[in-house]
């Protein structure tokens, strides 16, 4: 069977066995008039009275939107936005770019994100979650520390957050709160929203919303200072907006995330000896970090002895900033990570993704076709890809010629499972 697999900004064709399956969530229809459909999702929300009447002339609007790692259409929907809001001065509008723990945009990338117009005319400032100067303490959570947030969405008079909604490793489902938290939080209420134990939790994973720490976490965070109004959108593989969900933060989000649940679960029958797996390409395949998703994802469903094999092009490296790469170093094992991790007395920026990487490679073998050199992929304890025929041919002499193979061309945007 043939299978594209998304990479990067283009797509890698695969001639796979004809008992291979496919493991992908139904593909929904692009929207035909998007911005007409958004521009009506503002005039009657979810739980909140249209968009336009919420705000008044004189007052300020903080818009949250997700970093460049995230492909959310801002283009679309901040114009939208704004212009729903055009009684308001422009200058009353700040845009925060929701990085977390991530780099700064260049002008380069905020203007592929949101277009040239609105970089020259909006403020626009990115989330510095060291920067204590630019933070503003909103409470203290119940999970043990004081919560920090993004001082300009602090002092905002009103305040929006958008997104787009689709399935997360660790806290169910991403969008809605999750633009707040960790989007714009301080480095204190990070760490505690990525602690080992918070990330460990069995409940603490794919679609599950109901009692999931990761998520009640980012629900209590944002209830501290909440955005007054959420636009979240879900995407097809194209990138295109599929459907628009636009209202009252909880509300609203809980009807995305089940319209997206019921496009994206896909049940096998058995796990397999191996899973390929996309990382849905740009822009989620970016780095090595990001690709922690897909992993994640082909997780849940290859055989224990099994083996994953990754494509994602890693364009930006492992990425250079953050601990990310520096963790990897040191240990000389999976289960060395994690034991070291699991130590109440450690604690370091990005120790999150170097955890579920970590369990799953006690679980399975990890292979990675992507642009990181031979020594790049080794040192991440993942076994470099250069002829995808040439390990199916040494993974078929392991596993035998039986050997069950199955192909998630989406990656994360698909939820499998076994009962």
């Amino acid at each position: 069977m043939k299978a594209n697999i998304l990479y990067g900004k283009s797509s890698v064709e695969l001639d796979l066995p004809d008992h291979t399956v496919r493991i992908e969530p139904t593909d929904q229809p692009a929207l035909n008039q998007p911005e007409q459909v958004i521009q009506e999702a503002l005039a009657s929300p979810i739980g909140t009275p249209p968009l336009s009447t919420m705000v008044k002339s004189n007052q300020t609007v903080a818009i949250v939107i997700s970093d460049i790692t995230r492909p959310t259409p801002n283009h679309i929907l901040v114009p939208l936005i704004m212009n729903c809001l055009k009684h308001v001065p422009t200058e009353n509008f700040v845009i925060i770019n929701g990085t977390g723990t991530h780099r700064d945009q260049t002008r380069e990338e905020l203007i592929q994100m949101l277009g040239e117009d609105i970089v020259d005319s909006v403020n626009i400032v990115h989330n510095h979650c060291n920067d204590k100067s630019s933070l503003k303490k909103v409470g203290h959570s119940k999970y043990g520390c004081d919560v920090y947030l993004n001082k300009d969405y602090v002092e905002a008079d009103f305040k929006i957050v958008t997104g787009f909604i689709e399935p997360h490793f660790f806290a169910g489902f991403s969008g809605g709160p999750k633009g707040i938290m960790p989007g714009i939080a301080g480095i204190e209420t990070i760490m505690t929203f990525h602690n080992a134990k918070m990330i460990g939790d069995m409940r603490s994973t794919w679609g599950n919303m109901a009692d999931n720490p990761v998520q009640d976490m980012t629900r209590e965070i944002n209830a501290m200072c909440k955005p007054d109004f959420m636009l979240n959108v879900t995407l097809n593989k194209s990138k295109d907006i599929t459907a628009v969900f636009a209202g009252e933060l909880y509300e609203a989000h809980d009807v995305g995330c089940n319209y997206a649940k019921s496009h994206a679960m896909f049940k096998c029958q058995e796990r397999f000896d191996v899973v390929i797996a996309s990382n849905s390409g740009y822009p989620l395949d970016q780095n090595l970090y990001q690709t922690v998703k897909g992993m994640s994802a082909a997780h849940k469903v290859v055989k224990e002895g099994g083996s994953i094999i990754m494509f994602s092009e890693c364009s930006d490296g492992y990425p250079n900033h953050g601990n990310f790469a520096e963790i990897l170093k040191m240990a000389d094992s999976p289960q060395g990570l994690l034991d070291m991790i699991n130590d109440p007395k450690f604690g370091m920026l990005d120790q999150w993704q170097v955890q579920k990487q970590a369990v799953i490679q006690t679980f399975a073998d990890v292979y990675l076709y992507s642009t990181l050199t031979a020594q790049q992929t080794t040192d991440a304890m993942l076994h470099p890809v250069n002829d995808i025929k040439e390990t199916l041919a040494q993974l078929r002499e392991k596993y035998g010629p039986d050997m069950t193979i199955g192909v998630m061309p989406l990656g994360p945007l698909t939820i499998p499972y076994v009962e």
